[in-house]
């Protein structure tokens, strides 16, 4: 007649994890997605901005037919001016370093996962990543050429065509987060199976990251769909699987997976809506302290849950022996 043990053995444990998790700058939206954290077999990490610092600098700029570099970051500035993307904001703060005006784009738009386009000064004016160019067909023996040598020196290529032709390409370069080798391993050791890489960066910059990383699986030039797609893929390979990501083209992907965790400092307003997770100091390691004290939690509550049955098992049967008074149970029940 007193279930107070029963009742309390699941919010009580739940809150509390999610105060303790608030004060480490673990923002978790709610209990449910705490305790789905417990059966997470498989996380999936973006790279720029996740694994990698999300502050890429331009290491090298390479110009085509002619033209001087510094019209190459003109053009690619120009179309940037409005950019909130790591990448972008790297080639804008290169030409304000090299003191190289940009005049605003005209009719500037994304290309989602691939890159933008618009006029400058009355030209047509596309920068974006190899996919994008293939696409076009606007790619040379030259462009593949350097490519390859930046690819596998771990550098990401930004292309830029002018009126339909590859007039240049600019090499940015991430630094990795210095603690990301050890969350992953951390992340090992909890039971995790499977780390898998889902970038939208070219296939070379990304399998330098991933074999630094020693992730077990790397997915390169994926667009925001493709995403969700090996998200699906994971989950029926592996069952409950964990999105970590920061920018627009993630939150498709956390909104899918089935823990969605977003970088809270690095992350957009996007992607910070869609997660059920947000780290508040971008810091790795604590994706497998989320995970650690998701399942401690859900441990908690099966021990919360047997003693109670246990406790009403045993007044049970010393109430049919005539022992056991209401007034004992309540008292054993509520302690």
């Amino acid at each position: 007649s007193c279930p107070c043990a029963l009742v309390i053995s699941t919010p009580v444990s739940v809150v509390a994890a999610l105060a303790a998790a608030a004060r480490k700058g673990v923002l978790i939206k709610g209990g449910a997605h705490l305790e789905r954290a417990s059966r997470v077999r498989c996380v999936a990490f973006d790279k720029t901005g996740t694994l990698t610092k999300g502050h890429p600098q331009v290491v090298d700029v390479i110009a085509f037919n002619g033209l001087p570099p510094q019209a190459i970051v003109m053009l690619a500035a120009s179309i940037e001016r409005r950019s909130d993307h790591p990448i972008g904001q790297a080639i804008l703060q290169y030409a304000a370093g090299a003191g190289i005006t940009a005049p605003p784009g005209d009719q500037v738009h994304a290309l989602t996962g691939r890159g933008a386009e618009g006029q400058v000064d009355g030209a047509h004016v596309l920068i974006g990543n190899h996919r994008l160019f293939e696409e076009r067909q606007l790619c040379s023996a030259a462009v593949h050429e350097r490519l390859d040598h930046w690819s596998a020196t771990g550098r990401t290529a930004v292309l830029v065509a002018r009126n339909d032709e590859a007039v240049g390409m600019i090499a940015v370069s991430d630094r990795p987060r210095e603690t990301a080798r050890d969350a992953l391993a951390q992340l090992r050791r909890q039971g995790v199976e499977s780390l898998v890489m889902l970038t939208g960066d070219s296939e070379g910059p990304a399998r330098a990251v991933a074999k630094e990383f020693g992730v077990d699986d790397c997915r390169s030039e994926l667009l925001p769909e493709d995403k969700v797609k090996a998200v699906a893929e994971l989950r029926q390979r592996y069952g409950p699987v964990a999105m970590v990501g920061d920018g627009i083209n993630d939150a498709p992907a956390l909104a899918s997976a089935d823990v969605g965790i977003a970088m809270g400092v690095a992350g957009t307003d996007a992607a910070l809506e869609t997660a059920d997770v947000a780290l508040m100091a971008d810091e790795l390691l604590k994706i497998p302290y989320a995970f650690r004290l998701s399942r401690a939690t859900v441990r908690n509550i099966k021990a919360n849950l047997a003693i109670s049955l246990v406790l009403k098992a045993a007044f049970v049967g010393l109430a049919v022996s005539g022992v056991a008074t209401l007034w004992m149970a309540v008292v054993a029940d509520t302690g």
